[in-house]
């Protein structure tokens, strides 16, 4: 009898084990996370929206304007350096915009706030950037003198990269990770654009580019919704780059939901999910919200991976509003509108994706899927990776209508055969470093001979 009761209670114990989910944090990833504040957070916003106005063509003040917003960007990044051992290095990079006959009325010197963080391994190029924008607006996109507080839009992420480049420049990563403050952003994605187009120009080894814009505001207009648990990325689906033989493949595997700003999005959520506690991510099938466009889309153009991060629920009450009270409503983007425990929060699943892929190698190369013959086991093959070193591998797979991967397979080998049909199933293949950091995912090609 007492032998029948052991095995029951074995048995219970086992079934309840197998429901049970199970979270692995890094402890370095975790203590950066705690080190986040929501206190440097709300000092960081106010003190930006302190500068009445942040338009990109605003004059030159001591205490006012674009330049001046800049400076105080600059002066933080500065004051991060000596924690770095001298890895962290600080400057803005100017350059011309010419006329262009609409937002632009004349040439134009602008500037983007730049934090380098370089990689301590001399064999790694890599490079991560992670971006918001300084400039702000009010109704009228081409007014400059008019107090245009941009609290959210977009001082919540810009504040929350300079918290970032404060924590993580205390830490060193194998690869190099970029904290950009662009100026430009309502003008026309200048800043970015120039960026995207030097990047491309110098073969900059961009793997990633996050681009944070509106991430503090948690309760929207019209629908009344207050809520501070759900935050989106945005990620393209057909690349913009998309070159003739990109296409045939895309068509050929029905790849249109694998494109690598798809799947950094996918690791996104994973790994957010994973660090930061009451934050689900939701991905948004969409480069942008509905016609329009963020700082994330000239390096989409250019050919590089990036999404976009951005609160659930935007209230337009605050967001490209003039500072005023009409029929009883607040108008104006001001501080006392943004919700900084979200932000922190928000600011925490960056923080994770960006240490977890600065720290992972990269990804495995030449990933392919054997489809010479008809079967209902699939093989994967690849290489190692380029970057860093790979102790072992995950073959991900996930049903066709399931947006994340359902199921990881871990290997050391370089091949793997599993007994799921490719018919009925997507795969991908991701490296694991020796440390368990693991790298970006992998959509196959096929391999037909």
């Amino acid at each position: 009898m007492k032998r029948i009761i052991l095995l029951i209670t074995c048995f219970t114990f086992h079934f309840s084990f197998a429901q049970t989910q199970l979270i692995h944090r890094d402890p370095v990833i975790a203590g950066m996370i705690k080190e986040i504040s929501s206190d440097n957070l709300e000092k960081y916003v106010r003190d930006l929206a302190g500068f009445r106005t942040r338009h990109t063509l605003s004059q030159d003040k001591d205490k006012e304007g674009i330049l001046a917003s800049q400076n105080y960007v600059l002066n933080l990044f500065k004051s991060f350096e000596p924690a770095s051992s001298g890895r962290l290095s600080s400057y803005i990079d100017t350059f011309t915009i010419p006329a262009d006959g609409r937002r632009i009325p004349t040439d134009s010197q602008m500037g983007n706030v730049m934090a380098t963080l370089k990689g301590t391994d001399p064999n790694d190029d890599r490079i991560f950037i992670i971006s918001a924008h300084i400039d702000s607006r009010a109704l009228d996109v081409m007014n400059t003198e008019i107090d245009a507080p941009g609290a959210n839009d977009d001082g919540s992420g810009v504040a929350a990269i300079i918290e970032l480049a404060r924590i993580m420049s205390k830490k060193s990563f194998p690869a190099t990770i970029i904290f950009v403050i662009v100026s430009g952003e309502e003008q026309g994605l200048k800043g970015a654009a120039y960026l995207a187009e030097k990047a491309k120009n110098e073969n900059w080894n961009l793997v990633a580019m996050l681009n944070n814009d509106m991430i503090g505001n948690s309760f929207s207009s019209e629908t009344n919704i207050n809520d501070n648990t759900k935050v989106r990325i945005f990620s393209e689906g057909v690349p913009a780059a998309e070159t003739e033989r990109m296409a045939a493949i895309r068509r050929y595997t029905n790849g249109e939901n694998d494109s690598k700003s798809r799947q950094l999005a996918r690791y996104m959520k994973e790994i957010g999910e994973r660090y930061v506690d009451q934050l689900e991510v939701k991905l948004v099938y969409r480069n942008d919200r509905f016609l329009r466009g963020g700082d994330h889309t000239p390096f989409a153009q250019q050919g590089f991976t990036a999404i976009r991060v951005c609160e659930m629920n935007e209230n337009y009450y605050h967001q490209h509003e003039n500072v005023r009270v009409e029929n009883g409503i607040q108008y104006g983007d001001l501080p006392e509108f943004v919700d900084f425990e979200y932000m922190r929060k928000i600011a925490g699943i960056n923080l994770a994706s960006l240490a977890a892929l600065a720290s992972a190698p990269s990804e495995p190369i030449n990933v392919g899927i054997d489809v010479r013959k008809l079967g209902n086991v699939s093989t994967l093959r690849w290489e190692a990776p380029e970057k860093g070193k790979a102790k072992g591998y995950y073959v991900l797979m996930r049903e066709t209508d399931s947006s994340m991967w359902q199921k990881k397979f871990y290997t050391e080998d370089t091949t793997l055969t599993i007994p799921y049909s490719k018919d009925n199933y997507f795969f991908a293949v991701q490296a694991v470093g020796e440390e368990g950091y693991e790298s970006l995912a992998v959509f196959p090609q096929p391999i037909t001979r």
